[in-house]
């Protein structure tokens, strides 16, 4: 056979027996979502910022990270609401290189899925208790999300996963914002596509169940920028394309029209020092338009402890990305103050 199978995995319910959410940290949870979700839905003038390493890749320096944040959250909290992104799950575009905590739990050593999924939840948790935020993930592996889905406050579906049906119908169970990218080629089609399937109920096999969900009013755009068919990156966070989003959010009659700008990938054609300046353009444009102001309700940063980015192999900097380069300390927190300054 060309698959062998090595080990089978505890269910996300034993796993979850052996690191369960304690009550007070469900209460946190509670509490975090229904902030985020007011947000969404209008209720709320805060400005979400969805902020983290490009992949969660070693605890200490998450942890030592998502410190530093919630002291931040302290000092923006009237306009900002912060939102961790420790990503578990890294996406490969050819299949190769590091897959993601879930795979290895430390990057240095072969892969280990029965120690990342331990790996992962108690990261989330962790995150929970020391710093008394909730983060978000991105759903790479529908079926593995049962594992985090009592500790998440907000999940992302990637620009090579947006089309997949079982993303999408497993987003339309969710109870949480899930946030659907542009593919990689730019179609907003393709991205509106998924949304209304997400905020629609369905009936499908999840887990070896069959279930039916109610649907996900908080599915909303992720913009992330494109590629064109000869690799050039084609942003989409201008004026224009927020505009013509707002329209196209109107003609379907999708609920809680809602989009977050992703300030890296081909918004940036991956050049990470640019974050800052198209941010500022998407708070300027929120200020010039009332409707562009309704429709983005927040920003994707990639920051980490250093800047920058380094090999997986061979000595390493802690706190330096080990995937896509990021935004050190120092430039993320003051564009995070200059951002509560300006929304």
């Amino acid at each position: 056979m060309s698959m062998t199978y090595n080990r089978q995995l505890p269910s996300p319910h034993e796993l979850k027996e052996q690191y369960p959410l304690p009550a007070k940290l469900g209460l946190l949870k509670a509490q975090r979502d229904r902030e985020i979700r007011q947000v969404f839905q209008g209720e709320s003038k805060k400005f979400l910022v969805i902020v983290g390493p490009c992949s969660a890749d070693r605890e200490d320096t998450v942890l030592e990270y998502c410190l530093r944040l919630a002291k931040l959250q302290e000092k923006v909290g009237e306009k900002l609401l912060l939102i961790p992104r420790v990503y578990t799950n890294k996406p490969r575009t050819t299949g190769a290189g590091y897959k993601g905590m879930l795979h290895q739990p430390s990057p240095d050593k072969a892969p280990d899925l029965l120690g990342g999924i331990i790996a992962i939840r108690r990261l989330h948790l962790r995150v929970m208790e020391e710093t008394g935020l909730t983060s978000a993930d991105e759903m790479l592996y529908p079926e593995n999300r049962s594992y985090l889905d009592d500790v998440l406050s907000y999940e992302a579906v990637g620009a090579r996963s947006v089309e997949n049906q079982q993303h999408r119908l497993t987003a339309s169970g969710m109870d949480i914002p899930v946030g659907m990218k542009n593919p990689t080629s730019g179609d907003l089609s393709v991205m509106l596509n998924s949304i209304q399937a997400a905020q629609s109920g369905h009936t499908f096999l999840y887990r070896g169940w069959d279930v039916t969900t109610t649907g996900n009013p908080l599915a909303h755009a992720i913009l992330r920028g494109g590629v064109d068919k000869y690799g050039t990156c084609v942003p989409n966070y201008h004026y224009e394309d927020l505009m013509r989003l707002w329209e196209l959010y109107q003609k379907r009659g999708l609920s809680f029209p809602a989009a977050v700008v992703d300030a890296n990938h081909s918004n940036s054609n991956k050049q990470y020092r640019e974050q800052p300046r198209i941010v500022s353009e998407v708070l300027h444009s929120r200020r010039h338009s009332r409707d562009v102001n309704a429709l983005v309700k927040g920003v994707m940063i990639e920051s980490y402890l250093e800047e920058g980015s380094q090999p997986i192999d061979g000595a390493q900097v802690p706190g330096r990305s080990i995937t896509d380069p990021c935004l050190g300390w120092p430039d993320t927190e003051r564009l995070l103050l200059d951002m509560a300054e300006r929304v």
